[in-house]
């Protein structure tokens, strides 16, 4: 596994050091999982932020929501 080198304020050392409480067994497994959770929290805003972009161009064309209508029409139930 890679390593890295970083700082850290005291709050964030305190917290760290504490990985036993938290059911880590050391404080890169903690440090791993959080980046992890992190990068999946970016994926899904951005995610989001497709979505909005789709509904926003969706509702702006009359085009697009007439074809949609007609193909739901046509699907069975």
């Amino acid at each position: 596994m890679q390593q890295a080198k970083f700082s850290i304020g005291k709050a964030q050392l305190e917290f760290l050091s504490n990985f036993n409480l938290y059911g880590f067994k050391d404080k890169s497994s903690l440090v791993r999982k959080a980046i992890e959770h992190y990068k999946k929290e970016l994926e899904i805003q951005k995610l989001k932020r497709s979505a909005e972009l789709y509904a926003e161009i969706y509702n702006n064309d009359a085009d697009l929501q007439q074809l949609t209508n007609s193909a739901l029409s046509e699907w069975p139930e």
